[in-house]
């Protein structure tokens, strides 16, 4: 007996031997892309703000205005934008859902009953042959993958990116969402102050006008004094005009993106507006990526695809897989619960690539390929966010040192309308003077208002650039160990 069982083993070993000789052998990797460091990115010398850190979550509370957080807590807590990145995230769960069920014991229950008449001239003779019978069967499979080669966990590993991906995204749409809302709401404020501050620009030319009405008629000016300010007070009625046309666009841009009706912000009403100290780093590096959602983003999904490529890697090898199933089988019902129905089964099973027409070749060329991608986009999203900090910090920079030249053009246009005052007062000049200084010192602070509101647009959008506050969750684990 021991004869004839000792060839068996070296019999399977060389079998085992010859299948894995026999097995398809993935390429080499030829044409990897190198990831962009992003600890070595630096802001210009020459960038630099009077404050440093930053941003907080929900920066837009250090505005403390209660119209702006109300209308960004709207838009959050259901804002159209943000059901696109939403949908991402479940169809991303529902994969990862699916991925993981191939890890577990596949369970099933199969029962059957059937009647079927036998050929009387066939396989069976008589009494089989031509007779009915009936067959019951109860019967509880089982299927098991052992993943031997990691494809199932890659797999997993793959799919847990790209919900780490999805959810990244969301942030980021939640972000970019804040800082839309901050920004229009800022131009609404701005538009108002300007509407305001021209209205009375508005009055003081009609009275202007007025008063070299009164000057013609009594020979101390000329027709063409008139006529140059009637021509002012035209240009700035054209401008009440335009401004209240960007009000009522910036109205309806907020109510949509704050997904609200038409009677939402009919409670809105105009507001100082407060600037806000803003912060920028003197270095750009893994801070950036950890508070970018959208660096987030690339960096799950090129991870995702890195996992593929693991998977298209495994597909390469043996797959072996363990099937059994125990259960009852009977050819009459009476038999069925009987100890002598019952069946039992189980078998290895394995499963080897040998010829495919190189498909799995093809299959691990466009993971390999896809990762590429991913790493040129992951590349080009850490230029972009250091382009978007520097270019965004340079512009408030430069608002800031406009800012500084606008005020002192509206103190010495303030000090020359005191000055003309008193002159009038001390009857040392004319009405006319004084309105002029006025016109002046008014289309000073229209400037002013306007920088005002360009500093807070520049505001936001650094803010939005440093990822707005945005700090990863923790991830789902990349692996099932």
């Amino acid at each position: 007996m021991n004869t004839t069982a000792s060839p068996r083993p070296a019999a399977l070993a060389l079998a085992a031997a010859l299948t894995l000789a026999g097995c398809a052998t993935p390429a080499p990797d030829t044409t990897p892309l190198a990831r962009r460091d992003i600890a070595s990115a630096e802001l210009a010398a020459g960038i630099k703000l009077a404050h440093e850190g930053w941003p907080q979550a929900q920066w837009w509370t250090i505005y403390h205005d209660e119209q702006l957080n109300g209308l960004i807590r709207q838009a959050l807590a259901g804002g159209p934008s943000l059901e696109v990145a939403a949908s991402h995230i479940g169809s991303a769960r529902s994969a990862l859902s699916r991925t993981v069920a191939d890890l577990g014991v596949d369970v099933s229950l199969y029962g059957n009953a059937n009647r079927q008449r036998y050929s009387g001239t066939g396989l069976f003779p008589a009494p089989i042959g031509g007779a009915y019978y009936s067959e019951q069967t109860l019967r509880l499979d089982l299927h098991y993958n052992f993943d031997w080669w990691g494809r199932n966990r890659a797999q997993v590993a793959s799919a847990v990116g790209e919900l780490n991906a999805g959810r990244a995204a969301y942030a980021e749409a939640e972000q970019a969402l804040a800082a839309s809302i901050a920004q229009s709401y800022f131009r609404l404020q701005g538009a108002w102050a300007r509407l305001a501050n021209t209205e009375q620009l508005a009055a003081t030319q009609t009275a202007l006008v007025r008063d070299q009405q009164k000057r013609i008629a009594q020979g101390l000016a000329s027709a063409d004094e008139q006529r140059a300010a009637e021509m002012d007070l035209s240009l700035t009625r054209k401008q009440l005009m335009q401004l209240k046309t960007d009000i009522a666009h910036e109205r309806e841009a907020l109510r949509a993106l704050a997904g609200a009706d038409n009677t939402a912000l009919a409670g809105l009403k105009p507001v100082a507006l407060n600037a806000a100290p803003h912060t920028l780093p003197a270095r750009l590096g893994m801070e950036l990526l950890a508070r970018r959602p959208d660096l987030q983003a690339a960096r799950w999904k090129l991870e995702a695809s890195l996992s593929r490529i693991d998977a298209a890697r495994a597909a390469f090898y043996p797959d072996v897989n363990l099937t059994g199933a125990v259960g009852l089988d009977t050819v009459r019902m009476e038999n069925l619960l009987q100890a002598a129905s019952r069946t039992v089964y189980l078998g290895p099973t394995v499963t080897l690539p040998l010829f495919d027409s190189k498909r799995l070749d093809a299959q691990l060329d466009s993971a390999r390929t896809a990762r590429n991608e991913r790493i040129a986009e992951y590349n080009q999203a850490v230029l972009d966010a250091v382009r978007d900090v520097a270019q965004d910090a340079a512009q408030l920079q430069g608002i800031e040192r406009q800012i500084g030249e606008q005020a002192a053009a509206t103190a010495s246009a303030r000090a020359q309308l005191a000055s003309a005052q008193a002159r009038l007062d001390h009857g040392l000049a004319s009405h006319a003077g004084v309105l002029n200084a006025r016109l002046a010192l008014l289309r000073q602070q229209d400037a002013d208002l306007y920088l005002q509101q360009v500093q807070l647009l520049a505001e936001v959008a650094l803010t939005n650039a440093l990822g707005g506050g945005y700090h990863e969750e923790a991830p789902l684990a990349t692996a099932i160990k």
